[in-house]
């Protein structure tokens, strides 16, 4: 039997024009069997709410669950739903098997509930599924070994339940994962060396558990780690020293058993600390040694090598180039497929220069998943000549604006106007016919709430607040056609507070004293406007205070932005912002627990922007919180002022921040009494 060259390149051409028409077939797009969806859902739902308390719009009457009936149900274009949110609702059921039947779910949101029961392995099924979030409930049992299936799973949260058992060592498969929190469980075992082989982690917590054993070598070399919290556990041996790099990420205390050279940590005895010890599911465990094993050698079951005639090897290796080519046709075609239908949900709060319609587009793949979903019905809120909802025309009249305004205003959405976007809008700069400057921000309208009555109440709000330390809304527009909602805002030159923290001397602005009290002062008195009720408004909740949310105008006053916008996003949106807020420090510790902003989560932000306003940097460390307490204000003041302040008042100001960012809410004060000490210096 002979194989010329010219055979078998014949053959492979035959197969490379079989295979490549595969991926038009993605083209056709099949109904889904909308009966099983509704089936797979009233499952769902018999289990996580078994009295029938919360989730009453999961009808057995309804005959399309993707029609926007079902609360917490969103879908893509092609009817599969990708989206369960149902956090903070109350749900005191199980989580059932059947969800793993929901294949294209990328986002499960389950947190702050009353849930019980193990997680079930079926779970794993969901292979598409980026956010699985199930804290804050009261699960048990294991954490099932097949969630190192889900090869898309980027955040991990299983914090604050009753998880027992170890942590299994399959989780290092997860090669995409972020953020792994586990705290608040009752796991014991080892730290499974595995771990470090999560390239793209960046936070991890296991505190508060029943861990012993030492840590892992592999796990302190992980590239991208910040964060590392182990806090209260039973861990013990030598802590290697590449941990050393997180500063004030690294969370170790309450651990007798550690030593090494750390500030608090005793000296190890032993120069070996515990590398001489085999490490958890590390290279201690048991595996064929690789030079024992040449890699020429072709290991049969007996463990003898044996040749092959020549013969022989050109079939097999005809046939494998078959299979490889197979493998790649199907490759193509499935990732054809998925590059059609994929939704993705990582946080993305990168600067592009996007047109509107790009943005939109960037944003259907890296926002929250329901970036790309669309509503069922029309979507054209404010139509001119009716009463929407309920809500009088003439109640918007004066802040409604045109498309062509809008159009206009930003030369058809230039990129040379547009300053930046988020994972959910796009800001550009534009000019009116009446030439004010402002700052027009694209939302689409896929990413504000579904009810349109909701939508308007939230304009409604954002139209009724007038004060000099907010961002003054001067109109929006809403476009049925464009499918986006713009909201025109008046223009701040000097940009944000953000822009004057980290700066270097000689490099960058740096603010005088005197411009550090009127900002911290003009916050303040924002803040006091929301949440006060002088019977012209309801008291409200920022939600999202941040550095980057102060805005400073060219007299160096602060001006608060995106107050009230939380009530104009749907929730899903809402979540994902406070992601960056939780990374960047401003998320009160409550959050944690209870899935709430209140008054109080404000307040906490606050006073993180007072610490960053005074130390001049963005991270706050537990120096600059001990400097305060002492009073030793070279300890939490800006070096680049070079002492150039009031000392009285620069620790009058610690204290206040100190009391603001309390751990306790209770001990936080009111804003009314920040005012009375603010008014005092």
């Amino acid at each position: 039997m002979g194989f010329s060259f010219s055979s078998i390149f014949s053959f492979f051409t035959l197969l490379v024009l079989l295979i490549a028409p595969l991926p038009a077939l993605s083209e056709l797009k099949t109904t889904p069997d909308i009966d099983s969806t509704l089936s797979t859902l009233l499952t769902i739902k018999a289990s996580l709410d078994p009295s029938d308390r919360i989730l009453s719009s999961w009808s057995s009457n309804a005959t399309n669950p993707c029609n926007g009936s079902f609360e917490g149900i969103a879908c893509n274009e092609l009817g599969q739903v990708v989206n369960i949110s149902l956090q903070g609702k109350g749900l005191d059921g199980k989580i059932p098997p059947e969800i793993g039947q929901l294949k294209s779910l990328s986002g499960l949101y389950l947190h702050f509930n009353k849930l019980h029961g193990p997680v079930p392995k079926e779970i794993s099924n969901l292979t598409d599924l980026s956010d699985l979030y199930l804290n804050v409930n009261s699960l048990s049992g294991e954490i099932p070994s097949e969630l190192g299936d889900m090869s898309n799973l980027q955040v991990l949260q299983l914090c604050n339940n009753k998880f027992s058992g170890s942590i299994p060592s399959q989780l290092g498969n997860l090669k995409k994962l972020n953020v792994l929190a586990l705290q608040y469980n009752q796991l014991t075992g080892a730290i499974p060396a595995s771990l470090g082989d999560l390239l793209l982690l960046n936070r991890m917590d296991l505190s508060f558990n029943q861990l012993f054993g030492s840590i892992p070598a592999k796990l302190a070399n992980s590239p991208k780690l910040e964060y590392l919290d182990i806090r209260n556990n039973t861990l013990s041996g030598n802590v290697p020293l590449a941990l050393k790099r997180l500063n004030e990420g690294f969370q170790y205390e309450n651990n007798p058993g550690l030593c090494g050279d750390f500030l608090t940590l005793s000296v190890c005895t032993d120069s070996g600390g515990n590398s001489n010890k085999p490490e958890p599911f590390g290279p201690g465990s048991s595996r064929l040694p690789s030079k024992s094993i040449p890699e020429s050698a072709d290991v049969q079951p007996n463990g003898k090598s044996q040749s092959k005639r020549p013969r022989t090897a050109a079939i097999v290796g005809i046939i494998g180039l078959f299979a490889v080519v197979s493998v790649i046709g199907a490759f193509t075609f499935t990732w054809y497929r998925r590059q059609k239908q994929k939704i993705g949900s990582a946080y993305d709060a990168s600067d592009c220069r996007l047109s509107t319609d790009q943005v939109k587009e960037v944003c259907r793949r890296s926002a929250s998943p329901l970036i790309s979903l669309e509503y069922s019905h029309g979507w054209d809120p404010l139509a001119r000549g009716q009463h929407a909802n309920g809500f009088s025309q003439e109640v918007f009249e004066s802040f409604m604006f045109n498309l062509d305004e809008v159009e206009s205003a930003t030369q058809y959405f230039s990129e040379m106007n547009l300053l930046g976007k988020s994972s959910f809008s796009a800001i550009y700069r534009g000019i009116l016919r009446d030439g004010s400057v402002v700052a027009i921000k694209c939302i689409s309208k896929t990413s504000c709430k579904s009810d349109e009555a909701e939508f308007l109440r939230g304009l409604k709000l954002l139209t009724s607040l007038k004060h000099e330390n907010l961002l003054r809304l001067r109109g929006f527009c809403c476009s049925k056609g464009r499918g986006e909602c713009f909201l025109i805002y008046d223009f701040v030159p000097n940009g944000n507070l953000l822009q004057y923290l980290d700066t270097k001397h000689g490099k960058g602005k740096v603010l005088e004293w005197d411009a550090r009290i009127s900002i911290i002062k003009g916050i303040a008195k924002g803040i006091e406007y929301l949440h006060g009720d002088k019977g012209k408004k309801p008291p409200l909740v920022h939600r999202n205070i941040s550095a980057e949310k102060v805005l400073i105008d060219q007299h160096y006053h602060p001006m608060l932005s995106d107050c009230g916008l939380h009530k104009l996003l749907a929730d899903d949106i809402v979540f994902s912002t406070l992601k960056g807020s939780a990374a960047m420090g401003y998320l009160a510790p409550e959050y944690t627990t209870t899935g709430r902003c209140n008054e109080k989560s404000d307040i906490y932000a606050f006073g993180m922007i007072i610490f960053q306003i005074l130390s001049g940097k963005c991270k706050i460390s537990q120096i600059n919180r001990q400097g305060a307490e002492l009073g030793r204000c070279e300890d939490f003041m800006d070096a680049n002022l070079q002492g150039d302040y009031r000392e009285s008042e620069a620790t009058k100001l610690g204290k206040i921040a100190l009391l603001c960012t309390h751990e306790a809410p209770n001990h936080r004060p009111t804003i009314e009494v920040v005012m009375q000490q603010l008014d005092s210096i």
